[in-house]
């Protein structure tokens, strides 16, 4: 008759986490009294010892079933009661949905009945490793319960203290390696859907049939994020305005995100529909205010739509960094500021007056968020860079002749080189261009003469557009 061992005091670590060398907890269920693990422990090789807990049928296996087993040894003679599926204890019962349980095999066909026990036993220890023990003639039924979900099998007859110690190790590491591996596959599966999901999150500029040149650097503050609380956007009206956006949730986390990702929908609706400055601000701060978490949560915004000529620009700021503008043979300058409103979901109120701004017949108009201005002047220091350091690094680099996406590449990598590593906020940057030699060039292809054909001429749409400029 199996000797009774003292059930040993539970602990936190889960049975996939057993430390190399330590002791193995063994819960051997097989209902021979006779049966070959009697012992109450057996001393192994490298140190370990394995402590043996028996029982002799499920229901007793469910209480004994604790998180400080490692493995579990089954003789798959044993015969599955009636009701024995409710039989599982506390511990057990909560892993049942642990991972990789969901896609495990099926018995083959006409082994079910056979494997019903070993079925019973992954579902309610889905974290544990197990063997299974069978008759020697029967190498086929042990192959099949290995392909269902155990570590691996043993033959009655040829059980001693050395073979089952070493083969109680391999199923221990095996399990936990396969646990392993699932939740690696998990993650990387998880990381593969997040990085889908906020690259369709990331704007399209509507900007087709405008002449104005686009481009645009977006860095995350959040580690292995591709979305922040930054976000921006500009679209082309019928009537041939060209309109762009760029704001700031306070926050660096996926709450914050996803209120700047509806921030920016909201915007472009808006705009479409015709709103325009404080119109569509009041608006748009009645979306916050439903939309946020809590009352303490704000968004800077900073708009500008153009004029269809290019020449000449309305400004609305929200508590938002002013503009840079560089126009043609002049240094950059910030846009006035003082006309500005406070952030959406300050105060219920507000109001954001729309200034007039002349920009030129050549111009540069770059719109950024903070976190290109909080970065430190050098590694080590407590000075920030601010509006009139920024400055500065564009003047430098546009006296290099960096325009477009040259311009922004180079300044966001010297922010990030001062600052000395990756910035801890988000960041958002778009440059908007208008060259006049540019556009004559693009005339002149336009109106170029292509081959002759005899085919009847289509009518011309009336709604025929250029195609998309995102460039210099």
């Amino acid at each position: 008759m199996p000797v009774p061992v003292p059930v040993p005091q539970q602990r936190d670590v889960p049975a996939a986490e057993t430390s190399h060398g330590g002791d193995l907890t063994v819960l051997v269920i097989e209902d021979d009294p006779a049966g070959s693990i009697t012992g109450p422990e057996l001393s192994a090789a490298a140190g370990t010892r394995v402590r043996i807990r028996t029982a002799r049928n499920l229901t007793e296996a469910g209480r004994l079933l604790t998180d400080d087993v490692d493995c579990i040894l089954l003789d798959l003679a044993l015969p599955v009661p009636a009701g024995s599926t409710g039989a599982m204890s506390t511990t057990a019962a909560s892993t049942t949905a642990a991972p990789g349980a969901e896609h495990r095999p099926e018995p083959a066909p006409g082994r079910a009945d056979e494997l019903a026990v070993l079925t019973h036993v992954l579902r309610i220890a889905p974290l544990h490793a197990v063997l299974v023990l069978t008759a020697q003639d029967d190498t086929e039924l042990a192959a099949e319960a290995v392909r269902v979900g155990a570590q691996d099998y043993l033959f009655r007859g040829e059980l001693d203290a050395r073979v089952l110690s070493r083969a109680i190790r391999y199923a221990v590491e095996r399990k936990r390696a396969d646990l392993a591996q699932h939740q690696l596959t998990e993650s990387g599966l998880r990381a593969q859907e997040n990085a889908r999901l906020e690259r369709g999150l990331l704007p399209t500029p509507l900007l087709e049939g405008s002449d104005l040149s686009f481009a645009a650097r977006y860095r995350p503050g959040r580690s292995r994020a591709l979305l922040g609380g930054d976000f921006y956007d500009t679209v082309r009206t019928p009537d041939g305005t060209v309109h762009a956006m760029i704001g700031d949730v306070c926050g660096h986390g996926p709450d914050e995100a996803a209120l700047g990702v509806e921030l920016r929908i909201a915007w472009r609706a808006l705009t479409l529909a015709g709103l325009c400055g404080d119109r569509l601000l009041s608006t748009l701060q009645q979306v916050l205010e439903h939309e946020r978490q809590s009352e303490e949560i704000f968004a800077t915004l900073c708009t500008v739509d153009i004029a269809p000529d290019g020449r000449r620009a309305g400004l609305c700021l929200a508590g938002h960094p002013a503009p840079l503008l560089a126009r043609h043979g002049r240094p950059a300058r910030l846009l006035p500021y003082e006309d500005g409103g406070p952030a959406l979901g300050l105060l219920p109120r507000a109001r954001w007056p729309r200034r007039q701004v002349e920009l030129g017949g050549e111009w540069s108009l770059m719109m950024y968020t903070d976190g290109l201005i909080e970065g430190r002047v050098s590694a080590g220091s407590s000075q920030r860079l601010g509006q009139d350091g920024m400055v500065a690094m564009v003047n430098s680099r546009l006296e290099q002749g960096l325009a477009g996406e040259d311009l922004l590449e180079a300044a966001v990598a010297e922010v990030r080189e001062r600052h000395g590593g990756e910035l801890t906020d988000d960041v958002a940057v778009l440059l908007l261009g208008r060259d006049p030699e540019r556009i004559r060039r693009r005339g002149r292809s336009a109106s170029r003469p292509g081959p002759v054909s005899t085919a009847p001429a289509a009518a011309p749409a009336a709604n025929a557009q250029r195609p998309p400029l995102y460039g210099p």
